[in-house]
């Protein structure tokens, strides 16, 4: 999943809540907060009383986020992860290990997925316009490219445990690491952490495209999740998802895009290619026990396109659904291990 603006999200994710039937004592109230992060947005939800109330909440989850941002916003030139990146080459740069697990995912599912996922893609993603850099005013040419090309792969980029921490290297001065696809799903995963750490049993966490969530709902059903369709229609979705205390995460080339003399550019950008994607595919959305494992497998199949990515889905056993742009409009395809999780449509 990568970072979008809010309202490039259009409510990719509407939380849909299923109302009991019969005669029931009142449900307990439902706690909600909501907020701006990493440049989109998050909303937390609990039918359990979080200890010190709504006000603790708040606080408790913006101080996470805040220092999340403080380790892997290429936005703040003070972070850490832009201090590594304007940092020298062969040089051991100190991570805590919050941040590590981030790389490490990124590392471990660009080897899963043959580089279509490679964090240090940040050089051709601010060369098209959608880093801190500003947006081009004209289409980049094939030797700028080919250029910020040679700037990119993971087999340049080194994490190596030492006692408490973590040291990250990089094996020539211009890589330029980008966590950002990431930055969702390990959000998720910390609030959640967060929660249960707090004892709570309820909740239903959204970060932008990554969701968690554990238990029931103030009704006492179990929370319910809609994948957005990408149409112009406000409010219309693909289908219902129970996660069933697993997390979901979607990715969209709908969600962030400019257009650019009469040409839509999508920010998901293909390392092997140093463009914006230009196929069918126009959302994936993956189910695992981790958001941030999720994160990095949506944006995977992104890139890869249709036919790839429900190959890829199915030799891997994954938890997949994607939605095809079509001629006669959208098309959704899934594989057999998402379909346990779909809420039965009525008839």
């Amino acid at each position: 999943m990568s970072i979008a603006s809010i309202s490039a999200l259009r409510g990719l994710l509407l939380t849909l809540l299923l109302v009991l039937t019969g005669c029931q004592p009142a449900p307990p109230a439902q706690t909600r907060i909501q907020g701006k992060t990493m440049g989109t947005y998050y909303v937390v939800t609990l039918s359990d009383s979080y200890p010190g109330g709504e006000s603790a909440l708040k606080s408790d989850v913006e101080r996470l986020l805040a220092r999340m941002n403080k380790e892997i916003s290429t936005y703040d030139p003070d972070s850490l992860i832009s201090r590594f990146n304007q940092g020298p080459d062969h040089t051991p740069f100190v991570i805590p290990p919050a941040m590590a697990i981030i790389v490490q995912q990124g590392i471990d599912a660009g080897k899963l997925t043959d580089g279509k996922l490679d964090v240090t893609v940040g050089p051709l993603v601010n060369l098209w316009g959608f880093g801190p850099d500003k947006r081009p005013v004209k289409r980049p040419d094939d030797a700028a490219i080919a250029a910020a090309r040679q700037k990119v792969g993971i087999d340049k980029l080194t994490l190596t445990p030492q006692g408490d921490h973590f040291l990250l290297e990089k094996a020539i001065p211009a890589l330029y690491l980008d966590l950002s696809t990431l930055g969702e799903g390990a959000a998720a995963d910390e609030i959640a952490a967060l929660l249960k750490h707090k004892g709570i049993n309820n909740y239903l966490v959204e970060v932008a495209g990554a969701v968690r969530s554990k238990g029931n709902n103030s009704k006492g059903s179990p929370w319910r999740v809609a994948i957005v369709e990408p149409s112009d229609q406000p409010g219309a979705f693909s289908d219902i998802v129970i996660p069933n205390g697993m997390a979901l995460s979607t990715a969209g080339s709908y969600r962030n895009y400019y257009e650019l003399d009469g040409q839509r550019y999508s920010h998901i950008i293909d390392p092997a290619t140093g463009q914006p994607i230009t196929h069918k595919l126009v959302s994936a959305s993956i189910i695992t026990p981790t958001a941030l494992e999720a994160d990095a497998l949506d944006t995977a199949l992104m890139v890869m396109g249709p036919a790839q990515a429900m190959a890829f889905a199915t030799r891997h056993q994954l938890a997949a659904y994607l939605i095809i742009k079509t001629d006669q409009g959208f098309k959704a395809e899934f594989t057999p291990q998402f379909a346990p999780y779909l809420a039965k449509k009525k008839s």
